[in-house]
């Protein structure tokens, strides 16, 4: 069982920058992948950044690339997300997500556990 605790969401102008934090209950290079998902009003969840535990090889959106950076700090189990340059299209929820399970193409990882949730919301 793996928990998962999101933090440092919240309200940031465009152009501004935040940085999402994902505590894990257990070591992260346990966890075969994790990453970050996003959910808009009315839309679905899409990954938006991934990290496979081993090898490090990493996913990014096409319309974040650039953008936006995943990071770990395997000493504090913890991943993060840094985003800059934000848009008001990255308001959503965003979602930390870990997956236990093979995965052999990083970009696409399905989350086995996952966290309660971000809300970020970037005002134009």
């Amino acid at each position: 069982q793996v928990q998962l605790a999101e933090s440092g969401g919240g309200l940031v102008q465009a152009g501004g920058s935040l940085r999402l934090a994902c505590a894990a209950s257990v070591s992260i290079f346990s966890i075969n992948a994790m990453g970050w998902y996003r959910q808009a009003p009315g839309k679905q969840r899409d990954l938006v950044a991934a990290v496979a535990a081993y090898g490090g090889s990493t996913y990014y959106a096409d319309s974040l690339k650039g953008r936006f950076t995943i990071l770990r700090d395997a000493a504090k189990n913890t991943l993060y997300l840094q985003m800059n340059s934000l848009k008001a299209e990255d308001t959503a929820v965003y979602y930390c997500a870990a997956s236990t399970r093979s995965t052999p193409i990083i970009g696409r990882m399905e989350g086995d556990y996952w966290g309660q949730g971000t809300q970020v919301t970037v005002s134009s």
